[in-house]
């Protein structure tokens, strides 16, 4: 299976500089890309650059291995056709525009050699002389095939390595299938066919998110009142980077613990089977006068790095995870067909219906994959409730 570790290195001052001078460099071909997509959209009457016409015109023209070059052309090809989806399913999205000062670079393939803990990393050959590559030592190389080094900054340089690590996924011997009901209060809410059901909380998140908000508009407000570019300026900047550093490595944090806990229910009941709601566009069904506040909401809410997290945290047990259509599975009730929206913790329902409201929406996931459509599964025998601290 593919890993991916993020870690610290050494190496000489000389050598940093130029590792802080191919990140400067891979900004510059991103922009280069920018500027080379725009005019080829304008010569050739909205048509869009292709991979290969795009590459040959940044071909030999900065100092860096060609391979380090290419991958910054698929990045922006990449993020210009996720835009493109992501229009077309009605989200609001822009198309890659942003100039850049720095950008990470990345080694692929035959660009990169290691030797013991050492890591070489080419710069390719200009004009006709090939470069001395930076060398760079990391104390605790992973012990497998490393497929790519990315250059990242997180507080200092570090690099990002992925790697094969030989492992190859178990034969599940569970039984059970869950469905999932992911939310903004409650990160997860699961529910077995043996009607077991875990929901953990997400309120943490929801904490983090609120003070860096509120942090981001106090820093925001004094940065107005100063001239951009200034002393103080660049202070509150430093700051504000800081701030939002620090928030995305707790919520990743969060989303981590989140994840483990449900990933260890799973085993623990012998799920075999994960199926969740797809929640992509829910604000588009919201009523105009609400879609501010819940879109507000929402920009906050990071479902799809839970959803990816545990795709592949499951997939490393041998559980296989589905995504289905949730539709009014958590309005509509299961026993007399009516829909109401409740805006308490519990559903309740004229016919004497009662359950909580997430594990009723992924009871409802549940029930629509396994059956097609929203029918009763049974009392709830047990729910298990996490609070992640």
């Amino acid at each position: 299976m593919i890993r991916c570790v993020k870690t610290a290195f050494q190496t000489s001052k000389a050598d940093l500089e130029r590792l802080f001078a191919c990140n400067r460099i891979s900004a510059e071909i991103w922009n280069r890309c920018l500027s080379i997509a725009k005019n080829y959209s304008v010569q050739h009457d909205g048509k869009w650059i292709g991979k290969t016409v795009l590459q040959a015109a940044l071909k030999n023209q900065f100092p860096l291995h060609s391979q380090s070059v290419q991958a910054v052309c698929h990045k922006f090809l990449f993020a210009r056709d996720s835009a493109k989806q992501a229009k077309n399913q009605g989200w609001v999205a822009k198309y890659p525009y942003k100039q850049k000062k720095h950008f990470n670079t990345k080694w692929v393939d035959q660009s990169f050699r290691i030797e013991g803990s050492a890591l070489y990393l080419s710069l390719g050959i200009q004009n006709g002389k090939r470069q001395r590559p930076i060398k760079i030592t990391v104390p605790n190389l992973p012990d497998a095939e490393i497929k790519e080094i990315e250059l990242v900054y997180d507080r200092k340089l570090m690099v990002s390595m992925s790697y094969e690590d030989g492992k190859v996924a178990p034969v599940n011997a569970g039984n059970q299938v869950a469905g999932v009901d992911l939310g903004e209060i409650h990160s997860i809410a699961a529910t077995t066919e043996e009607n077991k059901s875990i929901i953990i909380t997400g309120r943490k998140a929801r904490s983090i998110h609120r003070l860096r908000n509120k942090k981001l508009a106090e820093i925001q407000k004094l940065m107005s009142n100063c001239k951009k570019g200034s002393r103080q300026w660049k202070k509150y900047n430093r700051a504000k980077k800081y701030m939002l550093g620090k928030s995305d490595r707790q919520l990743n944090d969060v989303i981590h613990k989140t994840t483990r806990q449900f990933v260890q229910w799973c085993t623990d009941n012998e799920v075999k089977e994960v199926v969740v709601g797809k929640v992509e566009g829910v604000q588009r069904h919201t009523k105009k006068k609400k879609r501010k506040t819940v879109n507000q909401k929402l920009s906050n809410w990071r479902f799809g790095k839970i959803q990816k997290q545990i795709t592949y945290k499951l997939e490393e047990h041998g559980i296989s995870v589905k995504m289905i259509d949730e539709s009014y599975t958590s309005q509509q009730c299961p026993c007399c067909g009516r829909r109401k929206k409740t805006s308490t913790r519990n559903y309740t329902c004229p016919c004497g219906y009662e359950e909580h409201r997430d594990v009723h929406g992924s009871k409802g996931i549940l029930s629509k994959y396994l059956h097609g459509d929203i029918r009763y599964l049974g009392k709830t025998k047990t729910i298990k409730y996490l609070r992640i601290a």
